[in-house]
């Protein structure tokens, strides 16, 4: 077989099923011992055959080449919100974070080879489970189970093809499995035509697998609510605006409506049955369920990638990577840890009592040793949702595997995806405004007067299409802050240019104390009672008094006064300087997107150049 390096290695039905046995992604989902298999017809023959190989396909979703780190935790960022591993480009995670990638960079090849090997897994079981004569012959049992294995299959390859799309854009695909002599030139396919496909074949999903109530007992399993709220992401996704990969500008094909009617009626067949899946009362308990690795009791993650084994291979890094830092003994840091900040203009995005503000953001730094919490900096802030501090048991800085579960969809998300598409189509009508109050209101402890009212005091009005739009951006961005959406979304409204240029120029202002940051403190004091958690004793809302000296008890950290004028200058491209009052500072671009130029066509990852190399047919992304 002719080597093509988008796919790891030629896979038969038989290595699927055989690489089982390692395979932990699913954790309540490996109660089938692997069998050495020799044939493609045995292996599906049998529900636990069909089963072990489709265990096979969702294994390529985890691990540190999947959405254990690199796909959850280097690809989105930066953004408007995060900042992903501070430094000068450097080849790897930081020339992805600033926007100066190579297609040579290991850290973009090797996710790529990964996706493409679930792909490759989900075709095998796609063509095999409905050829075997249980699928139409077998009890009612057997063919209840193949047809589920047959709609999860469809599913896994949506979301692996779809991942791919929203990375590279127009991508080589192939839906069927590769075969021994087969020729891999493949062209670049039309985006679009990929994800109309994608849509297609998950409403074929939907019919073939079961509600969550229906399904037994609850696991990372594929079911119907899932596929539904996956079918109507892609369609948003399809009908947004794309960066062209041979000229880099954003286009919008003009049958965009029909997607959104698509995803408006998923969301809406989801929202009527509340018993499947809903939205939990309580934002924090929706990711201390998944730090403390239970269930939660709405069922909100509708789709999430099991994590386990503490490897590389099916393990997940999400706080440890992301999270608070761990400081050293001699005061520094670990480079891969705690390597995702925020950016210090989102924090003020938050209203002061928007309780999801100290669940997506972290203002302290843990011990190395222990979990004992230190108060920082602003420019240190860090992502809170997923947090070594709430594992239990506790965990110390000697684990960097911590294997929490990451999530694909929730259902705050279906409610939003309504919200957007019914405004779209039909204006800011009452379900429309309805659904994204229902997600504000959380916030607000369930108070909608108070979500309403705080809309408005920030200048939204939800009866006009436009402001709905504005509003509803605005709700995505405090909402998934750290879950790896909100990179995309701006890129389908295209306004990533816009915002980032918009959170550079608010990062100056807040330097500068200029509204809307001029009652943002310069210092900040905190102290650590014993055994509990960083107290901050002064609002983070209000001017620094005169007298700086830290209250008896305290300890002072920079809080506005983090954000020099070096710290401004590193958002901008290498060399550019900054003045802030008497301070000059040259950039080293290791700040906040900073090499990112509008219509350079780096909203998008590079092919990568061993694909390129084996594949004459396949075109570069723009700007590479």
């Amino acid at each position: 077989m002719k080597s093509f390096s988008f796919f790891r290695v030629a896979l038969t039905a038989a290595t699927v099923v055989g690489s089982a046995g390692a395979l932990t992604s699913c954790k309540d989902f490996l109660d089938v011992e692997p069998i050495a298999l020799n044939t493609t017809e045995y292996t599906f023959s049998t529900v636990d055959g069909a089963t072990a190989a489709v265990i096979g396909a969702y294994d390529p979703l985890s691990g540190d080449n999947g959405y254990g780190t690199r796909v959850s935790m280097y690809y989105p960022y930066d953004s408007d919100e995060m900042i992903g591993s501070a430094g000068a480009p450097d080849g790897g995670r930081r020339s992805i974070a600033r926007y100066s990638s190579l297609a040579t960079n290991s850290e973009i090849n090797n996710p790529w080879n990964q996706l493409y090997q679930g792909v490759e897994r989900a075709n095998i079981c796609i063509q095999q489970i409905p050829q075997a004569t249980i699928y139409t012959s077998g009890t009612p049992a057997e063919q209840a189970a193949m047809r589920r294995l047959h709609g999860e299959a469809l599913t896994l390859r949506a979301q692996y093809l779809f991942e791919l799309v929203r990375n590279w854009g127009d991508i080589p695909v192939q839906f069927t499995p590769s075969v021994a002599g087969q020729d891999f030139n493949l062209p670049n396919s039309d985006r679009n035509a990929t994800l109309k496909r994608l849509i297609d074949d998950l409403n074929t999903a939907v019919e073939l697998v079961p509600w969550r109530s229906e399904a037994g007992a609850a696991n990372e399993r594929i079911t119907k609510g899932a596929v539904k709220a996956l079918r109507a992401r892609i369609a948003l996704f399809r009908g947004g605006y794309h960066p062209s990969s041979s000229t880099g500008t954003f286009e919008r094909a003009s049958d965009y409506q029909e997607y959104y009617r698509i995803a408006r009626q998923e969301c809406a067949d989801l929202m009527a049955r509340r018993s499947e899946h809903d939205l939990n009362s309580s934002f924090l308990e929706v990711f201390k369920s998944m730090n403390e690795k239970r269930p939660e009791a709405k069922n909100e993650i509708i789709f999430q990638v099991g994590m386990s084994t503490a490897t590389g291979n099916s393990g997940s890094k999400l706080g440890y990577y992301n999270g608070p830092r761990l400081r050293n003994t001699n005061g520094t840091y670990g480079s891969t840890q705690g390597a995702v900040t925020i950016a210090p203009p989102y924090f003020y995005a938050f209203d002061s009592t928007d309780t999801r503000r100290d669940v997506t953001i972290t203002t302290y730094e843990i011990g190395a040793n222990s979990n004992f919490q230190s108060g920082v900096a602003l420019n240190n802030i860090t992502d809170g949702k997923w947090r070594r501090d709430w594992h239990i048991p506790p965990v110390t800085g000697s684990v960097n595997y911590l294997d929490y579960n990451w999530p694909i969809i929730r259902f705050a998300d279906v409610l939003l995806m309504f919200a957007e598409a019914e405004n779209e189509l039909n204006g800011p009508t009452q379900a429309a405004q309805d659904a994204l109050l229902e997600v504000r209101a959380r916030a607000f402890r369930g108070n909608r007067a108070t979500a309403l009212t705080t809309l408005n005091q920030a200048g939204y009005n939800l009866t006009s299409k436009t402001s709905f739009f504005n509003a509803l951006t605005q709700e995505r961005y405090l909402e998934f802050g750290g879950e790896g959406i909100r990179k995309y979304d701006l890129l389908r409204w295209n306004l990533f240019a816009t915002k980032i240029e918009e959170v550079k120029v608010n990062i100056e202002k807040m330097a500068k104390g200029e509204a809307p940051y001029q009652n943002v403190p310069l210092y900040q004091y905190y102290r650590t009672p014993s055994a509990s958690p960083v107290q901050w004793t002064r609002s983070f809302y209000r001017p620094s008094p005169s007298n700086n000296a830290a209250p008896s008890g305290t300890t002072r950290v920079n809080w506005r006064q983090a954000i020099t004028a070096e710290y401004v200058a590193n958002t901008r491209p290498a060399g550019t300087t900054y003045r802030l009052g008497t301070t000059n500072a040259t950039s080293t671009a290791t700040g906040l997107a900073a090499e990112y130029v509008p219509n350079r066509g780096k909203e998008l990852l590079p092919i990568p150049q061993a694909t390129l190399s084996a594949d004459p047919a396949l075109k570069q992304n723009f700007g590479y």
